[in-house]
């Protein structure tokens, strides 16, 4: 069994390494050579503090990244990149790595950004485009469409269309295209004598703002051509798949009136078979992967805690096998198995614990692993290989810490040359960027309370400083990592300590650690945010002067803060927050969302409360019932667009907040959904925020 294993003391030291621009490549200019790319960069790592600038501009921060996806060809003789180098657009670009890195535009929009892409062979892509320009809210209007291309950008083809946006629609092959209701499922791995021209897309159902069912075909990229998948027998009402290496369907997940199924069809079967069913919140096992070989591998909870391991499932007992094969005391499996390029055995797997780490079972991967940990030093480096463990393996390097957005690289495993391509962000310069640090505390009732922690540099214990209490949204996910954030780093270059906690409800952590959090808003979960906030003060990392901060579920803790504990916080500032349970709830006819009737009926009522049943601690835990006692500062924001948590939660808050004679501050965003797409959204939140904490934050007593 493979268990977790602690991170390591980072070490740091100068390397030397190739340096390959990307710029120019972007801008259509041809990529520098091998041979003339061989002037060495020194790259520069040191934990001691430094000085930081008074202002880094918060356009660094939320910036678009140079590098947003990297993908190497099934041969390793391609790299696919989706870039904003050298244009006000997300584009797709691909570097021939046997023709001395020879840039090609694969494709590049006026009015969008390809943000997700996939090789279909070695001679094929396939992507789908948003705009970023036009905010979240596009996205309630605008399906991203599907199209394909050779890698020079020749033969564009549009295979599923746009949803509700005019889109090139000239030409034939838009006329064939599939309609906006399909969406990419799998692109199986290249197979010995194949032709690499199909992919699996999947045809959906709506009713009631949930799919209610999923159809798989195969389409031709060069063609538009689709015929019909082998589902026979399968089950009605299916939403989820899972296929193999060779795009034959394996795992069937149907679900009707909060009921969730697995269905299995291995290879040799000719019928279905029923693995597991269960409610939609209490299902026995999740899988995850499917193998060429007929093996299943599923993630399900043991132990007192119930954390999440990965095992094998047994289809003669008709469970998972244990012990299981992966398990992370402390967290719950988070990751995924690294197949070979037939699917048919494991290299190893990539988990993250309190960092990313990557195990290998493979001895040869495992020696690559070392040889570049060795080379990029008190990083985590994650390895893409193309023919591994082959001796002319290609490997794609993703290295970044907390400090810095990661960098990409290349390695050639036949001249063992470590090759620089790109930053991931420009202007990150990580000497002057905040570290960060998971630590594990206890709450006042003496359960196990994980803390991020993202500390100014410079910062030290025994010099305690103003801090901002962070809350995650969700509130059912994990949201820290050993990883540069901006809106924490933003935070910490203007000199504050921002504390994250894992409050209970937060997955990633254990079952029990995620149930806890069921039925305790702004109680028991409130109380751990406050109990994060007093530890740090204790500690001496933190001094008396805070504010509590947070979006979605994060922005209804952030008022119930203020209502619940107003002597710990300062001020307040909450974006697209959950004002009204009873709006969440239930919903309105007059207010416009997209929560569906699974989630009211069978998941809701249990996690949050019953409207009925549960009516007098809703009121009492309600940020619109308690307006009255909302007496510090406080910065609201909103989404005019916003589906999840409607505009409407705002502004009856807001109402609520005059009549007690205490207005907010308040913005809007038009187009802009649940979160903040456009740049410039975020750059003039962000001004607003760091305002706001200067005016009351930093300011004496």
């Amino acid at each position: 069994m493979l268990q977790h294993f602690a991170k390591p003391a980072w070490r740091r030291r100068a390397i030397g390494l190739a340096w390959i621009g990307l710029l120019p490549w972007a801008c259509g200019a041809q990529a520098p050579s091998a041979a003339s790319a061989t002037a060495a960069a020194t790259v520069v790592a040191t934990g001691a503090a430094a000085s930081v600038p008074a202002e880094i501009p918060a356009e660094r921060f939320f910036q678009y990244p140079a590098i947003l996806e990297a993908k190497l060809s099934p041969s390793g003789k391609k790299l696919a990149l989706t870039t904003s180098k050298g244009g006000t657009r997300i584009g797709l670009v691909v570097l021939d790595l046997s023709q001395d890195y020879k840039a090609m535009r694969t494709g590049t929009f006026t009015d969008a950004d390809i943000v997700e892409f996939d090789w279909v062979g070695d001679d094929r892509l396939v992507f789908s485009v948003v705009d970023l320009a036009a905010g979240g809210g596009e996205d309630r209007r605008v399906a991203p469409g599907l199209f394909s291309a050779k890698p020079d950008g020749s033969e564009l083809r549009f295979l599923v269309k746009r949803h509700g946006k005019a889109f090139i629609t000239s030409g034939n092959s838009f006329d064939r295209a599939l309609e906006w209701n399909h969406r990419l499922l799998k692109v199986p791995l290249p197979q010995e004598g194949v032709l690499p021209d199909e992919v699996l897309v999947g045809r959906m159902e709506f009713g009631d703002n949930s799919l209610e069912s999923l159809t798989p075909l195969w389409l031709n990229v060069r063609t538009g051509r689709t015929r019909d998948a082998d589902i026979r027998g399968t089950p009605p009402r299916v939403v989820d798949w899972l296929f193999d290496s060779k795009g034959e369907p394996r795992v069937a997940m149907t679900q009707k009136n909060g009921r969730v199924a697995v269905h299995w069809r291995g290879p040799g079967d000719k019928a279905w078979r029923q693995l597991a069913e269960g409610d939609v919140l209490n299902m026995p096992f999740t899988p995850t992967t499917v193998d060429d070989a007929g093996n299943l591998f599923v993630k399900f909870s043991e132990g007192s805690e119930g954390y999440g391991v990965l095992a094998r499932y047994d289809f003669e007992k008709n469970q998972p096998q244990t012990p299981a094969l992966v398990s992370a005391p402390g967290f719950d499996f988070n990751g995924n198995l690294l197949l070979d390029r037939a699917g048919s055995r494991a290299l190893g797997v990539r988990l993250d614990t309190d960092g990313e780490q990557t195990v290998w079972f493979d001895p040869g991967m495992k020696r690559t692993q070392a040889l570049i940990d060795d080379a990029l030093p008190g990083r985590i480096n994650r390895l893409s290989c193309r023919r591994c463990g082959a001796e002319d393996m290609v490997v794609l390097v993703r290295s970044f810490a907390d400090t810095d957005p990661g960098r990409l690289y290349l390695f050639e495993a036949s001249s063992k040359r470590l090759q620089l391509i790109s930053p991931v962000m420009d202007g990150i310069d990580p000497k002057q960027m905040a570290r960060v640090d998971l630590h594990r505390i206890k709450a006042r009732d003496g359960r196990d309370l994980p803390v991020w922690l993202t500390q100014p540099v410079g910062h030290k214990p025994g010099q305690p400083v103003p801090a901002v209490v962070l809350v995650h949204g969700g509130p059912w996910v994990r949201i820290g990592h050993w990883q540069w954030q901006p809106m924490e780093q933003f935070l910490a270059s203007r000199g504050y300590l921002v504390i994250s906690p894992e409050f209970r409800g937060s997955t990633g952590y254990g079952e029990a650690h995620y149930r806890a959090g069921w039925k305790q808003w702004g109680q028991a979960m409130q109380d751990d945010v406050a109990d994060a906030l007093l530890w740090a003060q204790k500690q001496g990392l933190a001094s008396s002067q805070a504010c509590i901060a947070g979006a979605s579920y994060g922005g209804y803790s952030t008022l119930m803060g203020l209502i619940k504990q107003p002597e710990l916080y300062r001020c307040g500032v909450a974006w697209v927050a959950v004002t009204d349970p009873f709006l969440l709830l239930r919903g309105s006819w007059w207010v416009e969302d997209d929560m569906n009737s699974t989630a009211r009926q069978h998941m809701l009522p249990e996690m949050v409360g019953d409207v009925e049943k549960d009516a007098a601690m809703l009121t009492a835990n309600s940020p619109l019932a308690q307006a009255k006692q909302i007496k510090a500062p406080l910065l609201l924001a909103f989404g005019e667009s916003d589906l999840r948590v409607p505009i409407a939660h705002g502004e009856r808050l807001r109402a609520a907040l005059r009549e007690a004679g205490r207005p907010p501050e308040w913005v809007s965003y038009d187009n802009e959904a649940h979160g903040w797409r456009m740049q410039s959204t975020q750059v003039d939140f962000a001004k607003r925020v760091e305002k706001f904490l200067g005016q009351h934050l930093k300011a004496q007593p």
